[in-house]
């Protein structure tokens, strides 16, 4: 059983690949490398696995190689993208190209075969745009809707499809189509529209990857910046809920085809970044310096996923409370960078 995985050198994609091979299944991982940090990635899959990871360093455009690879797979994980919203608002044409023009190749790919491979699609919670409409209220843990509907079970897929931003446009034109690759051609498609996953192996950056980039700053010494005022909340899922849920679409594909599923960490994984980085900072020990910037376009003051589908259709466990994610995150950072942490703080949480 071969599985094949685009961005497969990503943070998503290298935990997604480990999985699948821990399996016993032989992963293609595919990936161009151009995000930086994930050259490491593909060497520990490498010395974790051996011949079970057979790497491919190409881009998601090129047709050829995407047809001679997707031959051999059982299942296609799509993860490579441009996934960032700056990035998005500097370089449209190029946010264009890796996230629609590749996951167009990707599908053709699949539907070239005889028999279509399934393909599961991570798509975004930024297809729902800003939820301007959605009335809110500053608490002290963060906004909070004032729908007792939206409080209480979060965003559900039955949410308008609202594209902002040039990121928001290219992945949710995407999501689009591989939904309608599966109506049209047959192909066995899926879609996830994830939340903010965060976890070990995530090479965070002040554009994405923001759980890990503050683990990272705090570490460090530096101080974080904050786009807007930091009361915005976001519903955050540790990575290997994120595969474990992506693994169970597709051994289920018979009856997750062609559907969309929002994949976040839900109402009681719903957090502000202030109460993230207080967390942080009683784990490392010290006070972090914060640094206000202007709201970025497109930027949620709040959004928190319904899982209640994914999690009934898949039957998936409990996901992880964040405090303990975090928590193993900021320490796996500190090992990763030879930063030596004292012992009482792991016991912060």
């Amino acid at each position: 059983m071969k599985a094949f995985v685009t961005g497969g050198a990503g943070f998503i994609g290298s935990n997604l690949a480990d999985r699948l091979a821990a399996d016993g299944r032989n992963v293609f991982v595919y990936d161009s490398l151009v995000r930086p940090g994930v050259r490491a990635n593909v060497a520990w899959l490498v010395e974790r696995w051996g011949k079970r990871i057979t790497f491919i360093r190409a881009d998601v455009r090129e047709v050829d190689t995407l047809v001679r690879a997707v031959r051999e797979a059982h299942a296609v994980f799509h993860f490579a993208a441009q996934v960032a919203v700056t990035t998005s608002m500097q370089r449209p044409l190029e946010d264009f190209a890796v996230n629609l023009e590749g996951t167009l190749c990707v599908l053709e790919a699949s539907r070239l075969r005889r028999d279509p491979v399934p393909l599961l699609f991570a798509s975004t919670n930024k297809v729902y745009g800003d939820l301007a409409d959605v009335e809110l209220e500053q608490q002290d843990d963060g906004y909070m809707p004032l729908d007792f509907s939206y409080r209480r079970s979060g965003v559900s897929e039955a949410r308008p499809l609202d594209f902002h931003t040039p990121y928001g446009c290219s992945k949710g034109a995407a999501d689009q189509y591989v939904l309608d690759y599966c109506r049209s051609f047959g192909v066995p498609t899926c879609v996830m529209r994830m939340s903010c996953i965060y976890g070990q192996r995530q090479m965070g950056t002040e554009d994405q990857g923001w759980v890990a980039h503050f683990g990272l700053q705090a570490l460090q010494g530096q101080p974080i910046t904050i786009y807007g005022d930091g009361h915005q909340v976001r519903d955050i899922l540790e990575v290997h809920d994120a595969c474990a849920a992506y693994l169970e679409a597709w051994r289920h594909i018979d009856r997750t085809a062609g559907r969309a599923f929002n994949l976040g960490g839900g109402s009681e994984n719903a957090v502000s970044l202030r109460r993230v980085i207080a967390h942080i900072e009683a784990l490392v020990g010290h006070a972090v310096p914060l640094e206000l910037s202007a709201w970025r376009p497109g930027d949620q003051r709040w959004y928190v996923s319904d899982p209640r589908r994914v999690r009934a259709e898949l039957q998936l466990a409990p996901f992880r409370p964040w405090r303990h994610g975090v928590a193993d995150l900021v320490h796996w950072l500190a090992e990763h960078r030879g930063i030596e942490m004292r012992a009482p703080e792991r016991a912060a949480v």
